[in-house]
């Protein structure tokens, strides 16, 4: 089971273009749950994405219940400012769900708190810094989470 990168709510179309060039090089899908702020046949999506959105696996879930269902009960972990625990601490498997908000304002408490959600953890970065872009910051988890599985089907 590849590694599932979930971006709640997303506004930036070239942040998903760039999720989207990530799932189709290490092999993960990318669940995109709705309203995203922007139409799927947008160009800055298509620019970003490059030629791989057809190398890509990408869902779009109406709500965030429709994701919950389909994933079923896998791990899921929140990149959140809001915890003191970091990114590089857990010991990843190839079932696990990473969850990203949306560019403005990160996850919304209801979600960041809901009962399927299983860890929150942070990204370090220097003080006075309020967020990572979110591209980058699903780029460097993903990439964590592929290391320690030993880069399955990689070269």
């Amino acid at each position: 089971m590849p590694i599932q990168i979930v971006f709640h709510t997303p506004e930036i179309p070239g942040n998903t273009g760039n999720a989207i060039r990530l799932a189709a090089v290490t092999g993960a899908h990318l669940h995109l749950v709705e309203p995203l702020g922007f139409d799927l046949s947008d160009a800055k999506l298509r620019r970003a994405g490059l030629d791989y959105h057809d190398l890509a696996h990408v869902t779009v879930h109406p709500t965030i219940e429709h994701l919950w269902e389909e994933l079923g009960h896998k791990r899921v972990i929140a990149f959140t400012t809001h915890t003191t625990h970091t990114f590089d601490t857990v010991e990843y498997t190839s079932d696990d769900v990473l969850l990203f908000g949306k560019e403005s304002t990160g996850l919304p408490a209801e979600v960041a708190e809901d009962p399927h959600v299983d860890l929150a953890v942070r990204i370090p970065m220097l003080e006075g810094r309020r967020s990572l872009n979110l591209a980058n910051s699903a780029s460097i988890a993903t990439y964590e989470a592929w290391r320690q599985l030993g880069y399955p089907g990689g070269k």
